[in-house]
């Protein structure tokens, strides 16, 4: 009984595989036929890539979106908090 060896794909392989189905508009399937690659290790490369692909130009706004957002999430804790404090001294205080 003789054991398949794992294939190995290049990373350059994988995005020109992702790319074919992308922009070429190839389904899944036929991406995987013409390069003798299961159409479900297609779409897990896809996805990989997907979530990796940032935009360098778009870095830096994405930084202060993410320092404005963690300054809105300060203010809102703190008001949280407020209000919990004062939720809790009202009802101490109608006993």
């Amino acid at each position: 009984m003789s054991k398949k060896r794992r294939r190995k794909f290049t990373k350059e392989f994988k995005e020109e595989a992702v790319r074919l189905i992308a922009e070429e508009g190839y389904s899944y399937a036929e991406a995987g036929r013409n390069l003798g690659v299961n159409p479900n290790l297609l779409s897990r490369w896809k996805r990989e890539f997907e979530g990796i692909e940032i935009d360098p130009g778009n870095a830096a706004s994405m930084q202060a979106e993410l320092k404005r957002l963690r300054k809105e999430n300060k203010r809102l804790k703190m008001e949280r908090e407020i209000l919990k404090k004062a939720a809790a001294f009202f009802a101490k205080e109608q006993e």
